[in-house]
């Protein structure tokens, strides 16, 4: 059985990676809409590039902590 501050870190880690995947697709998508905004970048698909990189990281951190730690508590059958 999971305690209550087991929940609580799950709960915060999971709003933590979901509000760091959101902010880097807005900035794809603010990037790809308004490229004439964004002039620090002239390498407009490398940075994209980089900024799908993180997002992958941060889905595949997401998947593992749902994985591991999202579901409920597993009931041991015959074990």
């Amino acid at each position: 059985m999971k305690t209550y501050s087991e929940t609580l870190l799950v709960k915060a880690m999971k709003s933590y990676l979901q509000g760091n995947i959101d902010k880097y697709i807005t900035n794809i998508k603010i990037h790809l809409s308004n490229t004439v905004g964004v002039a620090e970048h002239s390498d407009h698909i490398q940075t994209i590039e980089k900024e799908l990189g993180v997002v992958a990281e941060y889905e595949d951190k997401l998947a593992v902590l749902n994985k591991y730690f999202g579901g409920k508590d597993k009931e041991v059958i015959n074990g």
